[in-house]
């Protein structure tokens, strides 16, 4: 990072020092500004990409793999979930069966999943004549491999740590943007551009007329990401639920729980509930028969549960039948656990029930996958993505057209002191709002205070 020092000759008069005082701080907030772009953009071009896609997932799954998504609705009744797994096994004898997903719509197939050592292996299937209309590991379907794209899971624990510092500094660059785009006494650059596409000055001002139209929508987007990352996300959920503002902590109360979360049994039982344990059958029933999973899908019909629910077949002697579903309504969304000898729901939690921060998060992560007020939030999100991938390419364009020969064009700091300072300070303080993101701008100055010294070296 090149930290040399401009700025204009002392000028005198109040006038004159306040006018350098505002050039100082620009500038510095301008060299944070390209930091935190500089780090962001490349992530966020990935995030806007798959999330663009990702946006459209049932429009993808029925249309790109309709061939097993998509059913002919029949006159007969749908066989049951017991048949149905029963002819998934066929297909794939060396599996043993996890879950079965319900049909969501009378034309939508029956999805029901098999684990064959640590592998998992989907099977698509009519549901009105058990046929199965396909088979894939459920690492490799199509939406489980763009979310994890997404979120970088495939890259471990640390990449996910890497999202979640993104997300900081893209809190940052709307900040920062938002006191560079303001206008100044200024007409250019704020609502309309100044010259052509050959010049620097037109991107300049594309870039920063879409960062006033979209930096709501980026601010958004990553706060509303915030909570499914690795630290920042589970110390929220931690506390929230500590202060009984997340899950409903009352509803666990004198009831046997093991220590399996519930992410661990159902595919998504929400944020809220990720990390809620598991509840336990009675273990003096063990004697009884296991009530069988036709019967479970019956009760969760009888107790309005929505269509389209995971229903988790029970694992050891204390096992239940964990559901859970996710619809588009958020108002919808419900997690319930039966014993599986008696079928007593031991756990029904509704979306009601969730405190004011667990709503609050289930509603932003709704509206982030596109999922609230039918197409408009998913075409609002489509908007957001591709300014975002707008603002990347425009600031990338603007530094190549400003950038020296043989140097990086990163913004020198003023000369002002004390500008570089309070800015640091305030950048930080942003930064220790989300402690990752803190800890790459303490990593960020050790880097730019080196490159200092090495340069005062050899001018030496």
């Amino acid at each position: 990072m090149s930290t040399v020092i401009s700025g204009r000759a002392p000028a005198y008069g109040a006038g004159a020092a306040l006018r350098a005082s505002r050039e100082a701080v620009y500038r510095a907030v301008w060299r944070w500004h390209f930091y935190a772009g500089l780090l962001c953009l490349p992530f966020l071009i990935t995030l806007s990409a798959t999330g663009a896609l990702y946006l459209f997932k049932d429009e993808i799954n029925g249309s790109l793999f309709a061939y097993r998504t998509r059913v002919a609705i029949r006159p007969t009744p749908p066989l049951g979930p017991d048949r149905l797994i029963f002819n998934a096994t066929q297909a794939v004898p060396d599996a043993r069966p996890v879950s079965y997903t319900d049909p969501a719509t009378p034309e939508t197939s029956a999805l029901v999943t098999l684990a064959a050592g640590d592998h998992r292996i989907l099977v698509y299937l009519d549901p009105y004549i058990g046929d199965v209309l396909d088979r894939v590991a459920q690492d490799r379907q199509f939406m489980v491999v763009l979310r994890g794209l997404h979120s970088l899971a495939y890259l471990g624990p640390i990449a996910n740590g890497v999202i979640e510092i993104v997300a900081g500094f893209a809190v940052i660059l709307v900040v920062t943007g938002a006191y560079l785009w303001w206008p100044r006494g200024r007409d250019g650059g704020v609502i309309s551009l100044r010259g052509t596409p050959r010049q620097r000055v037109w991107w300049r001002d594309l870039h920063a007329v879409t960062g006033f139209v979209a930096g709501g929508g980026l601010l958004f987007l990553a706060l509303t990401g915030l909570p499914w990352s690795i630290w920042w996300g589970q110390q929220l959920r931690g506390l929230s639920n500590a202060a009984g503002l997340g899950q409903p902590a009352a509803l666990w109360a004198q009831r046997p729980v093991s220590t399996v979360p519930l992410r661990d049994r159902l595919t998504d039982p929400g944020w809220t509930l990720e990390d809620a344990p598991v509840p336990r059958s009675d273990p003096a029933a063990p004697a009884m028969e296991t009530l069988g999973i036709d019967r479970a899908a019956a009760i969760l019909s009888e107790r309005g549960m929505p269509r389209g629910y995971e229903l988790a077949l029970p694992v050891g002697a204390d096992g239940v039948y964990a559901a859970s579903v996710y619809p588009r309504d958020v108002t919808r969304q419900r997690v319930i656990a039966l014993d599986q000898y008696t079928g007593a729901p031991l756990l029904d939690v509704r979306f009601a029930d969730l405190g004011p921060v667990g709503q609050a998060i289930q509603y932003g992560i709704g509206i982030h996958k596109g999922e609230h007020w039918g197409r408009a939030n998913q075409l609002a999100m489509l908007a957001f993505c591709l300014a975002i991938i707008l603002l990347a390419v425009t600031a990338g364009t603007m530094w190549w057209k400003r950038r020296p020969a043989g140097g990086l064009g990163v913004p020198p700091w003023p000369r002002d002191r004390r500008a570089v300072a309070t800015v640091t300070l305030l950048v930080a303080g942003l930064g220790a709002v989300f402690p990752l993101t803190g800890l790459a701008i303490l990593a960020m100055l050790a880097v730019d205070l080196a490159a200092q010294r090495l340069r005062r070296r050899i001018r030496a």
